[in-house]
This record gives structure tokens, sequence and C-alpha cells, in this order.
């Protein structure tokens, strides 16, 4: 594997693999950005490419406008941080209400304070990094395996609780996220252990990739099954014009006055239907005239009950 100055290689191709994913679901975000998932996800990526670009650049000597201390909060920060968002990211995704107390409350104890006291304030007051590391972790790697069991609990709880009938989750899908999950979890046991870069990078992003594959699939199936209902939805609604429209010929209206009597209905202004249908709005006027008196009613809202209109 070749290095790529303090970058190695493998890191570097697990960054590029990362921006690329990151420009196609930044694309898709800003077709609908009502997606909570897509946005959650994309906060992952960003973290991610931070954690991977900062442990594989920090700390440099040669990076002179950093500090070396500086260099090193950073990169333990972006691990810590990355660790921190991962229970959370699998809360929103996933629906794991059982794990809200840990995404919420327990990373940011016995997490990011830890994170803050050592690293942040003692590391910059005493210059040890070893000291920071070796009792900055502690807490970490100890809540790690409870989060760990926390969250392969919640996962069997979402993916059991409904029959296998309704069940929107397959068990391949719920053996898939296992196998993200535990990476990440570890995050903190590894840095302890000060395990080479390329190992962590490698072990980490071995869950990334099995989330990306997870959320391609989710995604590919949750659109295909809007599709379907888009079809469904479509077929109902012609079968609801048809009725209509026969509804309209079955009370002696003409063409048009069903074209009008159809927008009438759907709450429109005479002004709007007559933009719509290039006539005048005393035009308008007149054929809705003419529609009541057909019809024998005296409001939009008896003429809606009157042809069974369904909006």
């Amino acid at each position: 594997m070749v290095d790529f100055g303090e970058m190695h290689g493998l890191t570097a191709v697990f960054i590029v693999l990362e921006l690329m994913m990151f420009s196609v679901q930044l694309h898709f975000y800003l077709i609908w950005p009502y997606d909570k998932r897509r946005l959650a996800y994309l906060v992952l990526l960003v973290l991610l490419i931070g954690y991977n670009v900062t442990g594989g650049f920090f700390p440099d000597p040669d990076i002179r406008w950093l500090s070396i201390p500086l260099q090193n909060i950073i990169a333990y920060g972006s691990g810590f941080l990355m660790s921190a968002y991962f229970p959370y990211y699998f809360y929103i995704s996933f629906d794991l209400k059982s794990l809200r107390l840990h995404a919420l409350y327990g990373t940011s104890t016995f997490l990011l304070l830890p994170y803050f006291l050592f690293f942040v304030i003692l590391y910059p007051i005493s210059g040890n990094l070893e000291f920071a590391v070796n009792y900055g972790l502690i807490i970490p790697a100890l809540y790690s395996p409870v989060l760990l069991y926390a969250m392969f609990a919640a996962i069997q709880l979402r993916f059991s609780r409904n029959s296998e009938d309704t069940n929107p989750y397959t068990r391949v899908e719920m053996l898939a996220v296992y196998g993200a999950v535990s990476p990440w979890v570890f995050m903190s046991l590894f840095a302890y252990l000060q395990v080479p870069q390329w190992v962590e990078a490698l072990f980490t992003n071995t869950g990334f990739v099995i989330i990306a594959v997870l959320f391609l699939y989710q995604s590919g199936k949750y659109e295909r099954n809007e599709k379907k209902r888009q079809i469904e939805r479509d077929a109902m609604d012609e079968k609801q014009k048809a009725d209509f429209n026969q509804t309209c010929k079955d009370s002696g209206l003409s063409t048009r006055e069903a074209e009008v009597a159809l927008m009438l209905c759907q709450g429109r202004e005479y002004k709007s239907i007559a933009l719509i249908l290039h006539i005048s709005a005393r035009t308008v006027d007149t054929h809705a005239h003419r529609i009541y008196y057909k019809l024998d009613v005296k409001n939009k809202i008896e003429l809606q009950q009157k042809l069974g209109f369904a909006g």
C-alpha cells in the first residue's frame, strides 16, 4: 500500500469513496430536503470524513500553522465525536426508541465529557498526551461494551417487535446492522491501545461500508414502495375522475360544464378557472349558474356532495 505523506493510502481510498458518496447523497437530499434519515446519513459522512482526514494527517510536525497539542486534540476529538454520534444515527435512522437514553445522554456523559476534561482542559495544561490517553479513555473504554450491548438489544427489539408479515426488516438486514455497529463502538478502545492508524481505519471504515450498502438497499426498497403506492394512487385518481365525469354526464352537464364543476369542487375561484380554461370570468359565472341550476344546489359544498367529489 502506498502512503500519501502522513496519510496511509488505505485511509485515502476510504476518504475518496466517502466524498463520492457524500456528493451523491447531497444531490438527493437537495431534491427532497425533508428526508431526516438522509440528513442523518450526510452528517455521519461528514463526521467520518473528518475523522479519517484528521486521523490520517495529525499529528504532523510539518504542519506549522497548527501546534502538535492542537492537532492531537482535533484528531482525538473527531474520533470521540464520531463515536458519540454513531448511536444517535442508529436511534434516528432505525427508530430505536429504547436507545434514546444512550443516544441523547449516555454518549455525552461517558464519551464527550471525559474527552473535554482530559484532552481539551488537562492536556494543554500538562502537555502530557500519554496521561490524557491513559486516564481519559478509561471511562469511554469501559462504557463501550455497555453501549454495544444496549445497541444490540435495541436493534433486536426493533427487528423482532412486529410479526414476520409486517416487519419491514429482514434477518439479513439485522445481521448487517450488527456488523456495522460493532467496529465503531470500540473506537475508544482502539485509541486506548494506540493501534496503528491503518488498522483502525480498516476496522472502523468496514462498518461504514456495511452502513452504506444497508442505506442504499433500504433507500431502494423505500423508493420502490413509494413508486408502487404512487401508481396505486394514480390508478385510484383515474377511477375517481372517470366516476366524476360519468356522474356529470348523467346529471346532464356538458363537457365544459363538467370541467368547470370539477374546478369548483376543488375550491378554485372564478378568476383561476378562467385563466386555466382561457375564458372570461363572466363565462365561468354563466357556467356555474347553469351547473347549480341543473343539479339543484346552492353552493360548492352541496355541489361536491351531489357529484360525489372526494378531494
